[in-house]
């Protein structure tokens, strides 16, 4: 059997030259080769093109890399999680190129297998589209999306055998199973390496074939950023726990859903095991629990898409990045309850771009919206100025068109009906006269 060679990290940091496009496994910093991210920024290698979901946390991990000025371009799906990544892109220090969550797992994942590219109807109709290749396929409209290969590729895994075998732990597979197959070389930090035997086959998640060298290096809680452990809560106001009890009720037993960032992560609270739901989180888990009890991190916990650490139940299963989204796009997610900025009369979502606002990341969003079978948004009713978020049409950028199932604010619950925007229930406190007032959008009511 073949035997891997085994690494420090100053040597693994060498094999990396000016100029590579270096792909970094990793969600937030879980799963994330932060030892080998920190050598690198120990050497002189520069204009490098940087390929992740986003761009560590202010000063770890590919942070660490941009303050130093080693970053030509980015290319990822979210880098609102560091401010600096954001300031470096709108001063125009550093390129950078925004792709999906979704679309830049299956790129990667394309890359490895030696394939061209794909169409995927993820971001068909949006900025991300303009100037970009499209084609009708069965009736619907998609996006061609060219894969994904590195020079080098980070990624971390927690255990690896001799013969470079690795398994991943929990939700830290995210993007590191394609990188993995996605480089000319494949660099692994590894929590532990056993002698070759000492892994079951069955529960190899990488085979050896793929990675080039070893290095073995220890998590420690710093390592870890903001998923090191769960915060205090925060109060949250009786509106959005109202908004978030009534998408409750558009749940049934089995279904699985995903629930994004802000009013919808709310509705986790009010699961209970009977319920029978089944909740997603895209940076790969299915049966999401309530955060731990006792305040413990990503050490010891999966965490969400809101890098959260997070509790598994009973039947849960972990998966990579890839396959999460395979199951987004492929309808095996059954809803998605996600925010808002705008909806509009033609049932058309924007909630990831404010222009001029220092915001700087689509992450899941577009997967979501165009690829789960029902698409719920709650959100406020108005702005804070008091201008209307239903509107005859979206003037901010697109997520997605014509999807938009359900509205739930704090004043109403729309539905579209008919293809029409219809107001069919009123929310405690709120009046038909308020909702008439502060509705920019025309719509059809159907109150019972």
């Amino acid at each position: 059997m073949k035997k891997v060679p085994q690494l420090n990290l100053k040597e693994a940091a060498a094999l990396v030259k000016d100029g590579d496009t270096l792909l970094q496994g990793g969600f937030g910093m879980t799963g994330n080769p932060v030892h080998l991210m920190h050598a690198l920024a120990e050497t002189n290698t520069k204009n490098l093109t940087f390929i992740g979901n986003n761009v560590g946390e202010v000063g770890i991990g590919g942070g660490r890399l941009l303050r130093n000025g080693q970053i030509k371009k980015m290319i990822g799906s979210f880098f609102t999680s560091n401010p600096e990544a954001v300031k470096a892109a709108q001063d125009g220090v550093v390129e950078y190129e925004l792709i999906p969550q979704g679309t830049l797992a299956e790129a990667l994942r394309a890359g490895g297998a030696g394939i061209g590219g794909f169409y995927t109807p993820t971001a068909v109709g949006t900025p991300i589209a303009e100037g970009k290749e499209t084609k009708v396929i069965d009736g619907v409209e998609q996006l061609f999306v060219k894969g994904i290969r590195g020079n080098v590729a980070f990624i971390r895994a927690w255990k690896a055998d001799t013969a470079g075998n690795l398994v991943y732990r929990m939700t830290e597979q995210n993007f590191n199973r394609a990188m993995a197959t996605a480089a000319d070389l494949v660099i692994v930090e590894v929590e532990e390496i056993v002698p070759e035997g000492s892994i079951d086959p069955n529960e190899v998640h990488t085979p050896g074939c793929f990675v080039d060298y070893l290095v073995q290096a220890t998590l420690t809680i710093e390592d870890l950023g903001s998923s090191a452990s769960v915060g205090k809560g925060k109060k949250v106001s009786e509106d959005r726990l109202n908004m978030a009890k009534r998408a409750l009720k558009e749940l049934k037993k089995g279904d699985v859903v995903n629930l994004g960032i802000g009013i919808p992560t709310l509705v986790a609270d009010f699961i209970t095991p009977e319920a029978g739901i089944i909740l997603h989180t895209e940076n790969g888990m299915l049966g999401v629990g309530p955060e731990p009890e006792d305040g413990g991190g990503a050490m010891n916990y999966p965490v969400n898409a809101g890098k959260i650490p997070i509790t598994a139940l009973p039947g849960s299963s972990y998966f990579d990045s890839a396959e999460s989204f395979a199951m987004i796009r492929g309808k095996h997610v059954d809803i998605a309850i996600m925010g808002g900025l705008e909806v509009d009369e033609n049932a058309n979502l924007a909630n990831w771009a404010v222009p001029g606002q220092p915001l700087l990341g689509v992450g899941g969003a577009m997967d979501l919206a165009s690829g789960a079978k029902r698409l719920i948004i709650t959100m406020n009713h108005n702005n804070k100025d008091g201008s209307s978020k239903i509107v005859p049409t979206c003037k901010l950028p697109l997520t997605a068109l014509n999807n938009v199932e359900m509205v739930i604010t704090d004043l109403a619950v729309f539905k579209y009906i008919d293809k029409k925007l219809t107001l069919i229930e009123l929310m405690p406190g709120a009046t038909l006269e308020e909702v008439r007032e502060k509705t920019e959008a025309n719509f059809a009511e159907q109150l019972s």
